[in-house]
């Protein structure tokens, strides 16, 4: 995490290099979770394998494609270790998810910092998935060496945690654009507008700024 940037009516809130791991991950997981559907989805294989040249070339590149997303998403864990890690404000927060989802409050509770409790609940549900679906990819890519029940067990271990972190991506796209309008911007142009800060982050907006809006 860089040092917050103030400027204009605007937040520095993701700089360049935590915008091109986001967007490393993304392309990695769409990448994986393509060519995944076309080898194990019969009704998809035809439409999707020829983007990757064929169902040979589809299943050699699943595995890489998955491997990519795994690698690079190491780094956004780092990146984000600090940041992500939960706190006992974050388990204030869950208890008022229903809230948040109804928009019944206009601003996040004070103690939201820069990422709140379902952020960081959706972060480590993907780190606990992206480890299983490694494993369990690992133990199908080297059937031999991993035994049949290994291979079977990891088959189903695979397809389910493929299944959460697609839902959750699905909701990590509604979350970051239609719900709450100004925070794609922030991964692309890498800024908020401090509005944006103060209402749904109003922690990191104090510490970005060094007090509340005036």
């Amino acid at each position: 995490m860089s040092t917050i940037v103030v400027r204009a009516d605007e937040l520095l809130r993701h700089p360049v290099y935590t915008r091109v791991l986001h967007w490393l991950v993304a392309a990695c997981f769409i990448l994986a979770l393509l060519s995944g559907f076309a080898v194990y989805t019969p009704w998809l294989f035809r439409w999707i394998t020829p983007i990757f040249g064929g169902g040979a070339m589809t299943r050699l590149l699943h595995p890489w494609f998955s491997l990519a997303f795994v690698v690079v998403f190491v780094f956004q864990l780092v990146n984000w270790l600090r940041p992500m890690t939960w706190t006992a404000d974050d388990g204030r927060w869950m208890r008022r998810v229903k809230e948040y989802a109804s928009n019944a409050d206009a601003r996040e509770p004070d103690y939201v910092d820069f990422f709140n409790g379902g952020q960081k609940l959706y972060f480590w549900t993907i780190v606990i998935s992206a480890a299983l679906f490694l494993l369990s990819g690992l133990a199908m890519w080297f059937p031999a060496t991993s035994g049949r029940t290994t291979v079977a067990i990891a088959y189903v271990v695979h397809d389910i945690a493929a299944l959460i972190m697609l839902v959750s991506f699905i909701v990590h796209i509604y979350e970051g654009t239609a719900a709450a309008p100004g925070t794609f911007r922030s991964m692309t142009r890498g800024t908020v507008e401090k509005r944006w800060a103060w209402t749904l982050h109003p922690a990191w907006y104090r510490r970005a700024t060094g007090g509340s809006p005036k």
